[in-house]
């Protein structure tokens, strides 16, 4: 399916399914970046668990990229790189059954075995159909990091060196099929990019070559008002800024990780989110620019979330105090979503990644200094919208909430001026980003909307 799915886009049919004029504009690919297939990822996790038990079993895998080979008859030569990868891993695994140890460095190399199997059968398969490819390894690329395993950032080199190796050693017109989400670090090692780490393969050898554009291929029709598994009229974005974007993604929207869009930002190369299931559907542009014409771009939200309360108790000036605090959120390593302060008091909120132990470590360090409350069962609901236009935004949001009983216990503005949140209880965030879709988008707001300070029914 992906396969056919660039040739599509390199020589568009003359017609769509439905039989209408296809009016897409051809490209040419330097590069795709391919994930592991399917569930390979899960997969080799569980079996360095199972290997950590005294088990190694890695016939699923086998299986899996044999049926993929076999079904589309690929060449040997791939067929033997491939179960060359595979015994590798294998092999490793035995390592880690005979050590009993599993390193985060290990594991760096164990998942990567899915990316490069699934880069050498997806190049295979390109060739087959007419479309020149070649497969490459991350690091045989450029792409390379710092040590931190699991969680690695590019070199601030890494583009540099992608438009190096791509200057000196990759033909123009081949198709580069390069494994995302890894890397090797300074001593060759190999290392994992973390969450979003493919998507961030793709926008930093978009910037390295200076393309046109970078294309995200996910399962929905590029990003959405809303939810569509909550709302059931969500519709597309067509355009979005970078800072909407980053902002959506922050506060549990399924788009592009904010670290990801990071070097299509600097470069200033716009990222088209595509669903690959309805490939004719436009997308979503992320750019520099987006729609400033919206009031409200969307709606996304983060549940499970912890509102924590801080009262000063000796009345210290608004620096002593702020410094304390979050002296001691340093010492503990944990980080806040949504702030709200004055001089004598904070309102933060915890999402549910932060460990419940390190939050009691913190909350006894803070009655030194403070009263602390902690408010369980809340959810952040978020507006990217103008702030420019906020009166307007946070009329209509507080009619809304006000006429169906929706309590806000805190909310913030964001500096990046395009967030607004609401902390509301979890059990009402559902009700509140219906009624909210209603409104911005739907033109069916119950209470009416206030537009330049005049209510519209």
């Amino acid at each position: 399916h992906v396969a056919n799915l660039i040739k599509d886009r390199i020589n568009p049919p003359a017609t769509l399914e439905d039989g209408s004029p296809n009016e897409e504009t051809p490209v040419r690919p330097r590069a795709v970046i391919c994930s592991a297939m399917g569930k390979t990822t899960n997969s080799l996790l569980s079996s360095g668990e199972m290997a950590l038990e005294g088990r190694v079993d890695v016939e699923a895998l086998r299986t899996l990229h044999t049926t993929a080979m076999k079904e589309f008859d690929l060449p040997q030569r791939t067929q033997d790189e491939v179960m060359c990868l595979l015994d590798e891993c294998e092999d490793m695994l035995n390592g880690v059954r005979l050590i009993q140890e599993l390193s985060p460095k290990s594991l760096d190399q164990l998942v990567s075995y899915g990316e490069r199997c699934s880069v050498r059968i997806m190049a295979a398969r390109l060739n087959q159909i007419g479309v020149p490819a070649q497969a490459f390894d991350a690091w045989d690329v450029g792409v390379f990091t710092d040590e931190n395993y699991g969680d690695a950032k590019l070199l601030p080199t890494t583009i540099d060196s992608i438009r190096d190796k791509f200057m000196s050693r990759i033909d123009p017109n081949v198709v580069a099929v390069v494994t995302g989400f890894i890397g090797h670090n300074r001593k060759n090692k190999i290392t994992t990019l973390g969450r979003g780490g493919s998507d961030l393969t793709a926008t930093a050898i978009g910037a390295a070559l200076k393309v046109d554009e970078i294309q995200v291929w996910k399962d929905v029709d590029g990003i959405l008002t809303a939810d569509p598994r909550l709302v059931e009229n969500a519709v597309p974005v067509s355009h979005v800024s970078y800072d909407e974007a980053s902002e959506l993604a922050y506060f549990g929207a399924q788009v592009l990780h904010p670290i990801a869009m990071q070097p299509a930002l600097k470069a200033d190369i716009p990222v088209r989110v595509k669903n690959s299931y309805n490939p004719s559907a436009p997308g979503t542009v992320i750019d520099k620019v987006g729609n400033p014409d919206r009031m409200v771009t969307a709606i996304t939200c983060k549940k499970k979330i912890t509102l924590m309360d801080i009262h000063s108790l000796q009345m210290l000036g608004a620096y002593g105090f702020l410094g304390a605090v979050f002296g001691d959120f340093e010492k503990h390593k944990l980080s806040v979503d949504v702030l709200a302060s004055s001089e004598v008091s904070i309102s933060v909120t915890l999402d549910k990644k932060q460990p419940e132990a390190d939050i009691e470590l913190l909350c006894e360090d803070l009655k030194q200094i403070a009263e602390v409350e902690l408010h369980t069962g809340r959810a952040i609901l978020t507006l990217i919208a103008d702030v420019g236009r906020s009166s307007d935004v946070l009329a209509t949001v507080f009619r809304s909430f006000s006429a169906h009983g929706i309590k806000v216990e805190m909310m913030s503005q964001g500096a990046s001026k395009v967030n607004i949140s609401f902390i509301v209880k979890e059990d009402q965030i559902d009700d509140a980003i219906l009624k909210l879709h209603q409104c911005f988008f739907e033109d069916r707001c119950d209470v009416g909307m206030i537009e330049s300070g005049s209510l519209i029914v």
